[in-house]
């Protein structure tokens, strides 16, 4: 994954940093700031979706053939488990199932004291490219 594809999309708006990623493993460090607050100064569960699908989304793109295939999010839960007002959240997705047309990504996410605070279930979609 080249830090060039994240530049001027909503990974990078949020702060959020590819730490590794290999298609058997995506981890991603996002920020709890004024950029991913929600209105009572907690992390909004909004960003840690896009930190989720973000995640699946680089581990699908590494399991495919990007000249033959491209991948899109068709599905994502969220179960927001604690709350979180500052520092960093780190989320790690791994894949549940890798097939043809879909795989499945479970994304857990953590606070800084290693807590969860968050675990999302993300299907993607596998579409050949058209010519």
């Amino acid at each position: 994954m080249k830090d060039s594809m994240l530049q001027n999309t909503l990974m990078e708006a949020l702060g959020m940093e590819v730490i590794e990623a290999n298609p058997k493993e995506v981890t991603i460090r996002m920020p709890v700031d004024k950029r991913t607050h929600q209105p009572m100064g907690f992390l909004h569960g909004g960003a840690n979706v896009a930190l989720a699908e973000s995640a699946a989304s680089i581990g699908a793109y590494l399991n495919v053939d990007p000249e033959k295939y491209q991948v899109f999010g068709i599905e994502i839960n969220a179960n927001h488990i604690k709350s979180v007002r500052d520092g960093y959240v780190k989320g790690t997705a791994t894949p549940v199932h890798i097939g043809r047309n879909t795989m499945v990504w479970e994304i857990k996410i953590f606070n800084e004291s290693e807590d969860l605070i968050c675990l999302s279930r993300c299907t993607i979609g596998v579409v050949p490219i058209k010519k």
